[in-house]
């Protein structure tokens, strides 16, 4: 284990929902869900404020309205967050070189290796620079662990939430990790657990007590020798640095069940065409297209084909979705799509036959684009009806997703409140305006388009020359193995 806890770990607040509040001033301090708003969405965020209603991430979202009735629900943006978790992992990356990201809003940093922390006291300054800095710069709040290893870290960061940092001395890791249930650890989950449980150890404290050897009779050799020596304080696994992507791929869970196999195969062309689009924008190109289909029984299947080389063609990456498609029957219903490329590549091998394939499908495609369309592999997507033309209500839905940025000629900037019976709803306010006023609108509003999200912060603090030209500690909690909460 190492002698300074210069492993750090930070997790961003209810990132989806505290990005959704510092941009909609008429949010703040009440409770915010973001997630699928149809019959079988999850909550991917629930605000602080919507967790004492006991709301939280993967709960169905009937669920939730049940318990918060009078919570705003939001569809996801991730282009906000992309651009959120953009700017922290920058500052991150001022810290060391060793950035091991684990989402959008959590990462670990390995201090010691960027030369920026080698004791208790550099650790915790440096940890409450960056509370400073990320809140500087995004406008949210992020919560900080300091350990020896990444277990600890992750561990203080939980224990300091929200809006907080915590570091664990070395020497004290047995008595704080003692008490904890053995969930706490990882690579204990839910079945694991009930193993442990019924062996009589619910406690992190049971598992070093029951040594080693009993530990690889119940689990094996491999997870029952891990279990101690985390069980003991010990984790040996290094912060590794951003690895490429190795895919990119989108999917749509659909509120009622698809029969009709044209719908199908149009949806699995749309979501081939929305999946060459994030390829794009990442500035990459792929060799394998990849379609999963969940049936109606929640079966799921996936089907690939390799091309010949790699590609970023549209229409080649929809033909060859097309056809997986045809190996799979569908005719019991279908209740999720997805379509993905991997084998990702940066550059497109030319190719006479993709080039002619995609003449030939421009030709006979419409574009199947939609605005404010978004990958349910994100947590949102479209939620459509099985057959025949959707209603006014489900195209306002699709057009005006809640909680998504609009701009109308005469008003400015708002958000979607709310859409239905030909209408949408918009509350014009911008991040660092005073809450603002709601005028509803039909829903073919000339005047009335959508937008991009704002900057949460309009002009951020430069911190171009950070750490070193940044003050220290803001709160001078010092204290090891304490929390500092502002």
């Amino acid at each position: 284990m190492r002698a300074a806890p210069t492993i750090l770990h930070l997790d961003m607040d209810a990132f989806y929902a505290s990005a959704e509040q510092a941009a909609k001033p008429s949010l703040r301090g009440k409770p915010v869900v973001v997630g699928g708003l149809g019959p079988r969405g999850v909550v991917a965020t629930a605000s602080y404020e919507a967790r004492r209603f006991g709301v939280h991430s993967a709960m169905p979202m009937a669920q939730a309205r049940r318990l918060a009735p009078n919570a705003a629900y939001l569809v996801p943006r991730f282009t906000l967050y992309r651009t959120v978790s953009d700017q922290v992992m920058e500052l991150l990356g001022r810290l060391s070189p060793l950035v091991e990201p684990l989402s959008l809003d959590e990462a670990f940093v390995d201090l010691e290796a960027g030369g920026t922390a080698d004791d208790t006291a550099s650790a915790m300054a440096i940890g409450e620079q960056l509370r400073g800095a990320i809140e500087a710069v995004t406008g949210l709040s992020g919560s900080v662990g300091l350990a020896g290893s990444k277990m600890l870290a992750k561990i203080a960061s939980e224990e300091a939430k929200p809006n907080g940092i915590l570091l664990i001395e070395p020497g004290t890791e047995r008595e704080l990790l003692a008490p904890m249930p053995v969930r706490t650890l990882p690579g204990v989950g839910p079945a694991t657990a009930d193993h442990l449980r019924r062996a009589g150890m619910t406690t992190v404290n049971d598992l070093a007590e029951a040594g080693e050897a009993e530990l690889v009779r119940l689990l094996g050799k491999a997870h029952g020798s891990s279990l101690h020596r985390m069980a003991s304080g010990h984790d040996d696994r290094p912060v590794v640095a951003e690895r490429d992507a190795k895919s990119v791929s989108v999917e749509d869970t659909f509120d009622t069940d698809l029969h009709d196999r044209v719908r199908v195969r149009t949806e699995v062309e749309r979501l081939a065409g929305r999946c060459v689009q994030r390829l794009r924008a990442a500035g990459r190109s792929g060799r394998t297209v990849v379609l999963k289909v969940r049936r109606y029984d929640f079966s799921t299947l996936t089907r690939s084909e390799t091309l010949r080389g790699p590609t970023d063609d549209p229409a080649v990456v929809r033909e060859a979705a097309a056809r997986l498609l045809e190996s799979v029957d569908t005719t019991g219903g279908v209740r999720l799509l997805g379509v993905g490329v991997t084998g990702l590549a940066d550059f497109t091998q030319e190719d006479l036959f993709a080039q002619a394939a995609g003449e030939r499908a421009a030709a006979e495609l419409p574009d199947t684009a939609e605005p404010g369309g978004h990958a349910a592999a994100d947590e949102a997507g479209p939620q459509t009806k099985e057959t025949g033309p959707e209603s006014a209500e489900q195209l306002a839905a699709r057009r005006w997703p809640a909680g998504h940025d609009v701009r109308h000629d005469t008003y400015g900037h708002g958000w979607v409140q709310g859409s239905g019976v030909g209408r949408v709803t918009v509350r014009f306010e911008e991040p660092e305006s005073a809450p603002g006023r709601v005028r509803t609108f039909r829903i073919d509003d000339p005047a009335l388009r959508p937008a991009d999200p704002l900057p949460l912060v309009r002009n951020p603090v430069d911190y171009s020359s950070w750490p070193a030209s940044l003050p220290k500690s803001r709160s001078g909690a010092l204290s090891a193995g304490a929390a500092s909460r502002p």
